[in-house]
């Protein structure tokens, strides 16, 4: 696990803020619809006390067990690196040699596409169930609500780019008047009516259960997983902004405004008094407060929307760091922590996803059955992961960590089969989102893995073998040559990359300068006191030089490997001309070709996988290599059969 680096008081608060802007928008607007939803939306639950009281109940303990146990006590321990999410996970949980890894593994790349998926809901219910306020003030304003929600959608996208750093520092003081203006109105309804607390007993939630017929209860508990939906982002956001902000600002703002005021809707329905559009959030309102509240409600489910976003973000980037998806442009958006990117394939992707939710379904409601079921994948794939973890990581016993976890899974069943209802009426959006992405990052691992054990397998000499061959050469080719290798060649007895052979044969003599030279993205944000690392094994005035390099760069800077080259030559640093138009950088780029014997299933795959290949980012545009120095790309076949 990794270990925080210390951060002084100011430093933890106001990353607690941004944590408030970030990470708890989502969950800290479930308010809005989450209740309503129970008792207007699909279920229709009677109301009355026995079921005011009994939902109440779910809705703390769902609140307390899954989120404030599981999450914050728990789960967030499970770091891989300062990163959190399912790729945390799979990232750890791959360093062992575990028993039913793979299974396991493809769960969460499953949950992560899934999560992907509620990404694209998360934007438009909450900015939608925010503008339906203004069916409370007046019902004329009803034509307005998709027009609006467009545009807030619009706006929230195209300030991405600036960052989560800086979106956290506007949000976080919203977010935290926004905890409070919700704790104060579930405050003022508990008063009038504080025998609603009795739901704190788990026996009403208990007995809510028996008492409740099997399918209205499924349909209950689909819409109590409203209460949890963001809980997840939590987790997500880890890398964004550490363990200690993130539980600190659950446990003094978010829990505590959350219990007040969705006890607060339960002492408003135990008060009879009417509901205004069956939106019992706004009824609470008084007169006086009701517009400010619904400019308030709208500001806070545009930084709902975040919470998602940025966990999307978090996703990818891990997903391309482990081998899983192509390399694909990512913007590093702040110099002190490496887990706040900026991605804009994923966030224009989002986007048009969003807009076509919002015009599809036209309403909180009916989107309220789209989602929930994306969110009870994940949340049972971290549980079941979270066993393995606590067994190889923590060196918990295993009967504790089946027995803590499997009852935490068997919570997370219960409402993944309420929430399989879902599937038909919306619940078919993320979980097609997360099949995809699913066969996306199969795909890509599975092609990359053809190619490896091809390259593997050409034949090459030890860098002994090449330090022998220079020194009895009498004519050299006449340029320098840097050569890509994947790692730094440190010994005489470390293989040389094939490049190195190919030059050989294809021109009966080595080049008076070698440079092997390997690129690495550091977890600094910038390397300028170490650059680079350089090995020479053979150094002559006459019959040349074979030289190991290695660049490293931070992940805040652009890797521009040509231009730290040329410095490092112009300080005599290597043998290499000075002129970098004279150089030859030689790298190696597979082209695929299909058996036409092999099966129709995997000629299908082999397109797919040609499609990504070709629609990925290359290493010499990615390292910005080849505008000043000739560069050379060595096509080596790979047949897929």
């Amino acid at each position: 696990m990794h270990i925080e680096k210390k951060l002084n008081t100011t430093q933890k608060l106001l990353l607690s803020l941004g944590a408030l802007g970030v990470v708890y928008g989502d969950i800290g607007t479930s308010p809005l619809y989450a209740i309503k939803e129970i008792f207007f939306g699909h279920s229709k639950l009677v109301v009355s006390q026995p079921h005011i009281l009994g939902v109440m109940s779910l809705v703390f303990w769902a609140l307390t067990l899954i989120v404030s146990f599981k999450y914050v006590v728990l789960v967030l321990r499970a770091d891989h690196d300062g990163e959190g999410g399912v790729f945390a996970l799979y990232g750890l949980l791959n360093k062992k040699n575990l028993k039913g890894v793979f299974v396991l593994g493809s769960i969460l790349i499953l949950a992560a596409g899934l999560l992907l998926g509620d990404g694209v809901i998360t934007p438009a219910i909450s900015v939608i169930s925010s503008v339906e306020g203004l069916e409370v003030l007046t019902g004329a304003l009803h034509p307005y609500i998709l027009p609006l929600t467009i545009l807030i959608l619009t706006g929230l996208f195209f300030i991405q780019s600036y960052g989560t750093d800086k979106i956290g520092k506007l949000f976080g003081p919203i977010i935290a008047i926004w905890f409070l203006a919700i704790g104060v109105l579930g405050a003022s309804q508990i008063l009038q009516f504080p025998n609603v607390l009795l739901a704190l007993n788990p026996l009403y939630a208990i007995q809510f259960l028996f008492q409740t017929p099997f399918y209205v209860l499924l349909l209950i508990l689909g819409s109590v997983m409203l209460v949890v939906t963001g809980g997840e982002a939590m987790y997500a956001d880890l890398g964004h902004f550490g363990r200690f902000p993130i539980r600190f600002s659950w446990f003094t703002v978010a829990y505590p405004a959350l219990i007040l005021n969705y006890f607060g809707q339960g002492a408003y329905l135990l008060s009879g008094r009417p509901i205004v559009a069956e939106n019992i959030f706004f009824s609470m309102a008084p007169d006086w407060a009701l517009i400010p509240m619904i400019v308030l409600a709208t500001l806070a489910t545009i930084i709902a929307s975040q919470a998602l976003i940025t966990g999307a973000y978090s996703l990818v980037s891990q997903a391309v760091a482990l081998g899983l998806l192509p390399l694909i442009k990512t913007k590093y958006t702040h110099a002190r922590h490496m887990g706040q990117v900026y991605i804009p394939i994923v966030n224009w992707s989002l986007y048009v996803g969003c807009i076509m939710l919002v015009l599809l379904f036209k309403s909180s409601t009916n989107l309220a059955s789209a989602y929930g079921l994306a969110v009870s994948g994940v949340m049972l794939a971290t549980t079941l992961s979270m066993i393995q973890i606590a067994k190889n990581y923590w060196k918990w016993k295993s009967w504790l960590a089946y027995t803590l976890f499997g009852g935490l899974a068997c919570i997370d069943v219960l409402f993944l089969i309420a929430n399989s209802l879902k599937i038909l009426q919306g619940g078919y959006v993320p979980l097609a989102i997360g099949v995809a992405v699913l066969l996306v990052m199969k795909t890509w691992s599975w092609g990359k893995q053809k190619v490896r054990k091809v390259w593997e397998n050409i034949p090459a000499m030890s860098m002994g073998e090449l330090v022998e061959i220079n020194k009895n050469q009498t004519q050299f080719f006449p340029r320098s040559v840097v050569i890509m290798t994947p790692e730094m060649v440190t010994k005489r007895t470390d293989l040389v990359p094939f490049l190195e052979e190919v030059i050989w044969d294809r021109y009966g003599m080595l080049p008076k300068h070698i440079i092997f030279l390997s690129v690495s993205i550091e977890k600094d944000p910038f390397c300028d006191q170490n650059r680079y690392e350089i090995k020479k094994f053979y150094d002559d005035e006459v019959k040349g030089s074979i030289q190991s390099v290695k660049v490293r760069f931070g992940f805040m800077e652009e890797p521009d490997v040509e231009s730290v080259l040329e410095g490092i030559a112009a300080h005599d640093k290597i043998h290499i001309d000075d002129d970098p138009s004279t150089w030859l950088v030689h790298i190696a780029q597979e082209r695929i070709f299909l058996d036409p014997g092999v099966p129709f299933l995997m000629g299908i795959r082999y397109h797919f996988f040609s499609f990504l290949l070709k629609n990925s980012q290359t290493f010499d545009k990615y390292f910005r290599l080849g505008r000043k120095a000739r560069l050379t790309i060595e096509s080596i076949p790979v047949l897929f059969t």
